[in-house]
């Protein structure tokens, strides 16, 4: 089986996810356990999990924890890759780090991420079935007002815009002018992937300075500059991850391209394995965030 594994970024966790699993996989059970003792908080309690200042380290727990259940049933796959915070449980997947300096490495991004965003509000829109001429004209449009950047490429009609509300509001009132029926305001409070988190970024990247890194035992594309992390690049995509756009439909045609053609998504949600099946819809595509999930992929691929 030519396996490819996806990781989920922040955006698609529910309340209560991965009780269930906690409750069934004893492997799961140990993941959680393991994450709160090493950071300290009681990541069993729904409440703590599902807490917005942990999201983070718990979808990088609840990632781990299920990869660690998947790869006893099926290995390790050809490729992976994780959409923003999403690399970092790719990373641990391919022992490229470890789980105990990740968890305490992403506690720290969040919190950057989160002064940032005081200093620098931000908003985010996803932009549907707009040319790229028409979506440069209204970037240059929204920089008349504020600042304005792209911030994800998810497929080749779905691009997310993020800057201050002024940038984001014009340019989003051009598209609108413009024809673009579909421009979706997100629920954030923080532009992700622009210069809005220079800040985070430099913390960041000082605080990368003080963690080992490994060669990832498998490939692990970065959605940043579209190719695989080694040992020698990681702190620096990691860095750059935090103020320049993702590009995520890139990163699954070079999955593709080394092979991979089922596509598995651990954690909260199913957004990539959705947007893998656009970019490409000759491939399969699961994911698992429960226990349901699990039993669904165990009974097909096990």
């Amino acid at each position: 089986m030519k396996l490819g594994y996806l990781f989920s970024g922040q955006g698609s966790q529910f309340e209560k996810m991965g009780q269930d699993l906690y409750q069934t996989e004893p492997v799961y059970k140990q993941t959680v356990d393991e994450a709160a003792e090493i950071l300290g908080i009681n990541l069993s309690d729904a409440a703590i999990f599902d807490d917005p200042n942990n999201i983070q380290v718990a979808v990088l727990t609840m990632s781990t924890g299920i990869h660690r259940i998947i790869s006893q049933d099926l290995g390790d796959p050809m490729v992976a890759a994780g959409l923003s915070l999403g690399e970092y449980s790719a990373l641990v997947a391919s022992k490229a780090i470890a789980f105990s300096d990740a968890l305490q490495l992403v506690r720290d991004r969040s919190r950057y991420m989160d002064v940032a965003g005081k200093i620098n509000p931000g908003s985010m829109a996803a932009v549907l079935n707009a040319n790229n001429d028409l979506l440069e004209a209204a970037l240059k449009f929204g920089n008349e007002a504020g600042r304005v950047y792209p911030a994800n490429y998810n497929t080749s009609s779905q691009v997310v815009i993020g800057g201050d509300d002024s940038g984001v509001t014009k340019a989003s009132s051009y598209l609108k002018q413009h024809g673009v029926k579909r421009v979706i305001p997100m629920k954030v409070a923080v532009a992700s992937h622009t210069p809005l988190m220079t800040s985070a970024a430099d913390q960041l990247g000082q605080r990368l300075e003080t963690i080992s890194f490994d060669q990832p035992v498998f490939p692990v594309i970065s959605n940043t500059i579209s190719d695989s992390f080694t040992q020698t690049n990681i702190k620096m995509v990691l860095k750059r991850q935090l103020v320049e756009p993702t590009h995520f439909v890139d990163g699954v045609q070079k999955m593709t391209n080394l092979g991979a053609t089922t596509f598995v998504e651990l954690g909260p949600g199913a957004t990539l394995s959705k947007l893998t099946k656009k970019i490409n819809r000759g491939v399969e595509t699961y994911h698992v965030d429960s226990a349901a999930t699990l039993t669904e992929l165990r009974k097909k691929l096990g």
